[in-house]
């Protein structure tokens, strides 16, 4: 190879090598937590928090714990203090845990699905629960609902809601006669979504025209053994009139705004999703703020912590906001429900995540209907996906065979002219013309098929389906690599083997060997394979199979039509097949021409060696 090559692949090489040691970092079991100080509970005050890991008994002398409620709450502080309940709610999905303290969500639990570890899916972060407002009040106090108590006449400690059942549960804060904020859920036996709603009343004296936030604020909890991965597919969103906008987080920190008509705000992960959706749907118009910063944790841990705020303007008087909130799996089917589908993330926003949603996904689902091991269902996938591309693949088949063809010819003419770099080229292309054959034919159908192969990755990537699914032998979740050798140390990010990616790199290797017929490239057949099987050493095992799997075919296939083929090629044929000059080819040959008069070689091509136009005498 020449040097551009070799510094090429030297690139390349270096880049697998960084994908790869991004890849390879595990999971650690991350306290989300960790930013956060103390967290209160109905046995510790706000006091004992603000004071810290100080000396209480000289703290306390200087300020009291009365002192410290009224200067952080105001007029609300008495209702820093009350008597905490705790409401378990349970339907077909969720297993969901209230509380008087907050009147919000402590745990939410995802049933039928558990985490890396093998615990229920909880994804709530944080020990205080999620879903609460917050507002300045008149007097310039910043209020957390989560540290107020609030009354519900809800005296059950369980309830076990059967498919068509509902319940509605009422929090109420009475601040005075008048003034009171009142949150109401409800709930229902079959649906990943719950009802929330807000009533503020007369809430003149405490709450500005700005109003209070109805928020979402502690991201969702990591539940994947790689939390690197996991990371890489968490994202904010925000939806405005059907158009999709998403946040990344950064370790600076990222924020935000979103005014206009807004259908919900969302935080995902890999595989499940939190979505605050204004009711009725596409009626909210207002703002909303979004925020994500990210965390790294011992043993390069790793995860994206996102809030939604919506801004909830008061203009006096009873007001009243509600919302759907869905909790659950980015199944695509499951979201579309709610009208999230958007969620899933399915490759690139135009052209790609069209091919996945109208095509792939729907036939992948309809095989599995009747296949019930998602194992089986991928090998079924890539035949049928082999069978649907073939009329692609075909030209790319027969361009291979073709090359095999001349290969003997194209080996005498490099051998002939091998000291004459452009003379060489230019027979060469002569062999191309006179037998019909197109160097690049092999290319187009290559590209054609790329849209696909990019929809195909991210649905197979990102599959709830595949998650924790298993196959057979060695291969137990299709949704993480397959490894069936430990290392036990990493050198250059390697620190485990995928039995899977070693099988489709060695069917990478038997479909180079077929198609590679020049010996200058001869390094590639081996060179391909290998970079390619580090590539996907760490990628799902299900998208390793269908990979393998559909070599297996192809390289059939090639075997099938260049030994078994009843209408095997030989030269005869090629010289009666019809000629036709490719627009490429065309090109080449114009510009070997043009360079020829020039005395010059085609760009890429060595310079012939010239001699002097004066040599030295010779010496007697």
């Amino acid at each position: 190879m020449d040097k551009r090559s070799v510094l090429a692949l030297i690139l390349i090489t270096g880049v697998i090598i960084v994908w790869m040691m991004y890849l390879s970092t595990q999971q650690v079991p991350i306290d989300p937590n960790e930013k956060f100080k103390k967290v209160l509970t109905q046995d510790t005050t706000i006091a004992d928090t603000l004071v810290g890991k100080q000396d209480t008994s000289k703290v306390k002398q200087q300020i009291t714990k009365n002192q410290i409620l009224e200067e952080k709450f105001g007029y609300l502080a008495p209702f820093t203090f009350g008597i905490y309940k705790s409401f378990i709610i349970e339907n077909k999905y969720h297993k969901i845990t209230l509380a008087t303290k907050g009147a919000n969500v402590k745990k939410l639990i995802v049933k039928n699905f558990t985490n890396w570890n093998g615990k229920p899916v909880n994804l709530i972060n944080h020990k205080k629960g999620d879903l609460y407002l917050s507002f300045r009040t008149l007097q310039n106090n910043l209020i957390d609902t989560r540290d107020l108590y609030f009354e519900t006449d809800f005296n059950q400690d369980s309830v076990k809601l059967s498919d068509k059942d509902s319940l509605k549960i009422s929090f109420n804060l009475q601040l005075s006669e008048k003034s009171a904020i009142k949150i109401h859920y409800t709930f229902y036996g079959s649906s990943y979504a719950f009802g929330y709603r807000v009533e503020m009343l007369n809430m003149d004296e405490y709450l500005p025209s700005s109003g209070y936030r109805v928020v979402w604020g502690n991201g969702i909890k990591n539940q994947e053994l790689n939390s690197v991965d996991e990371a890489s597919s968490s994202y904010a969103y925000a939806s405005l009139n059907g158009d999709l906008d998403d946040l990344d987080a950064t370790d600076e920190g990222e924020s935000e705004s979103h005014t206009g008509l807004i259908d919900f705000a969302a935080i995902k992960n890999k595989y499940f999703a939190v979505a605050l959706i204004p009711q009725p749907f596409k009626s909210f118009d207002g703002t909303v703020d979004i925020d994500g910063i990210q965390k790294h944790f011992p043993n390069n841990g790793l995860a994206k912590i996102y809030s939604i705020e919506f801004r909830m303007p008061y203009t006096g008087g009873n007001i009243s906001n509600g919302f759907q909130i869905f909790a659950g799996p980015l199944d695509y089917s499951v979201t579309k429900q709610y009208g999230v589908e958007g969620l899933v993330d399915l490759g690139f926003r135009y052209g790609i995540r069209q091919i996945g949603e109208y095509f792939m996904l729907p036939i992948f689902k309809f095989i599995h209907n009747f296949i019930p091991n998602y194992g089986v269902s991928i090998i079924i996938f890539a035949l049928l996906m082999k069978l649907l591309l073939h009329p692609l693949t075909l030209p790319q088949m027969r361009s291979a065979q073709k090359m095999q063809v001349i290969a003997p010819i194209i080996n005498q003419v490099r051998e002939k002219y091998k000291d004459d770099m452009q003379k060489q080229q230019q027979e060469i292309m002569k062999v191309y013309s006179e037998y019909g054959i197109n160097p690049m034919g092999g290319c187009l159908p290559i590209l054609l098929q790329m849209p696909i192969l990019f929809a195909l990755y991210s649905v197979l990537r990102n599959a709830i389906e595949l998650r924790q699914a298993e196959f057979t032998l060695w291969i137990t979740d299709l949704s993480v690599p397959d490894k069936i050798l430990d290392f036990g140390f990493s050198v250059l990010g390697i620190n485990q083997l995928s039995g899977l990616a070693l099988l489709m790199g060695a069917t990478l290797f038997i479909q180079q060997k077929q198609m590679i017929t020049d010996p200058r490239q001869k390094s590639m057949v081996y060179i391909m394979p290998i970079m390619m099987t580090l590539l996907f050493n760490y990628l799902p095992s299900g998208l390793n199979l269908y990979y393998f799997t559909f070599n297996l075919v192809s390289i059939a296939m090639q075997v099938y039509m260049n030994k078994f083929s009843k209408n095997k090629l030989t030269l005869e044929d090629l010289k009666k097949m019809p000629k036709k000059e490719g627009w490429l080819q065309k090109r080449i040959r114009e510009a070997q021409e043009i360079a020829a008069k020039q005395g010059r070689t085609i760009p890429g091509a060595p310079r012939p060696q010239v001699k002097p136009k004066n040599p030295p005498a010779k010496r007697k």
